[in-house]
């Protein structure tokens, strides 16, 4: 027998002064609810209920015990209410996840913005290029860049992260500009050793041909605010994608190169610990990302 629904018909038994009205409340039989009671009354080894042909009332220890059970079914019930509410609601505390570059150049002001909207709500951003555990890390919700490998995780798709090269113009005074992927390979490439085959850019051609052209070049790294800090230091070629590179093409700093050309786009999705019972501060805070990552998406960031 659960204790605490036996306690709830308890309760209602007592304040109905009637068996059979407070088994229809609960959608039982009235033999189940007396069973009910009769179980806690030989658990306990005293009598709760006086029981005669006008109905029920409570002895001394019942009355003594009903006052009990009243406060442990309502905080019981508060408890329910709290996490119903915090289930329809974007409030309490949201994790999340992201690689560097893309939660401070991207995740932060999208952030702060979802956090304007939704003042009950406290985040925490944990920014991390290595693969994070969700479970064990305590995310509620990670952006990733790529195709995703199975999983128990539940997983949104937000849209694309596309690359670009660049480079700045001073490199490209002094070393000419490439008028076709295969000159890149003449040129000082600037690596972003994260990405699987990094000394290889595949480029797409305005008419949809796909040419591997081989890189080398004075920098590898597998940060992408050093890979354009080398470009706009004029070190070279670099590869990039349009978040990381949108300031520095603005101010002019560096501009793009073999336009028309473009290179392979990463998906960008939204994954939480489990497809199931997704808490709401989960589900409100993937809407909004949804709604974010349209065309030419980094030209429209908040501001932070």
């Amino acid at each position: 027998m659960d204790r605490l629904q036996a306690m709830e018909m308890f309760v209602r038994v007592v304040e109905t002064g009637s068996f059979s009205s407070a088994a229809r409340e609960f959608g039982t039989t009235q033999p189940t609810a007396t069973k009910q009671v009769a179980a806690m009354e030989a658990r306990l080894k005293v009598r709760l209920l006086n029981r005669n042909t006008r109905g029920v009332s409570p002895t001394e220890a019942g009355a003594l015990y009903y006052e009990n059970c009243k406060g442990i079914v309502r905080a019981a019930q508060e408890a329910d209410d709290l996490v119903q509410v915090r289930q329809t609601q974007a409030q309490g505390l949201l994790r999340v996840g992201s690689s560097v570059a893309f939660g401070r150049r991207v995740l932060v002001p999208l952030a702060l913005d979802f956090m304007r909207q939704h003042p009950q709500l406290q985040v925490d951003l944990s920014f991390e290029d290595r693969y994070t555990d969700l479970v064990a890390q305590g995310i509620d919700v990670a952006v990733r860049m790529g195709k995703l490998a199975d999983s128990s995780l539940g997983a949104r798709y937000l849209g694309t992260n596309p690359w670009l090269v660049v480079a700045s113009p001073r490199y490209l005074r002094k070393y000419g500009t490439p008028r076709r992927p295969a000159d890149l390979s003449t040129h000082q490439a600037l690596i972003y050793s994260s990405v699987q085959g990094s000394d290889q850019w595949r480029v797409v051609s305005p008419r949809g041909e796909a040419i591997t052209v081989p890189v080398t070049g004075p920098l590898r790294s597998n940060n992408l605010s050093a890979v354009l800090a080398a470009a706009r230091s004029h070190l070279g070629i670099a590869a990039l994608p349009w978040y990381v590179a949108a300031d520095s093409l603005a101010a002019g700093t560096v501009v793009e190169v073999l336009k028309g050309h473009s290179l392979p786009e990463q998906e960008i999705h939204a994954v939480y610990p489990s497809p199931k019972l997704v808490p709401r501060k989960v589900q409100a805070f993937i809407a909004y990302l949804q709604g974010r990552f349209g065309d030419h998406w980094w030209e429209r960031l908040p501001k932070g």
